[in-house]
C-alpha cells in the first residue's frame, strides 16, 4: 500500500480533476505508481517540517 494520499508531492490537478504525483518520475517509476506497486517511494515527503526536530529531542 502506498502513502501517496499523505505525501506533500501528491497534488490536485484542477484541469484534469485528478490527484497526481508532481515529481518527475521515470518510466519504470511511473508504471509502478499507476499499477499500485510503488510501495517505497524515494520521493515521499510527509510535509511535516517538524519531524526532524522531534527526532533530535
Amino acid at each position: 500500500m502506498t502513502k501517496c494520499e499523505d505525501c506533500a508531492n501528491y497534488t490536485y490537478n484542477e484541469e484534469s480533476d485528478t490527484w497526481d504525483c508532481c515529481m518527475s518520475l521515470d518510466m519504470d517509476e511511473y508504471e509502478a505508481f499507476l499499477t499500485g506497486r510503488f510501495t517505497a517511494c524515494p520521493y515521499y515527503d510527509s510535509g511535516d517540517e517538524y519531524s526532524i526536530v522531534r527526532r533530535q529531542n
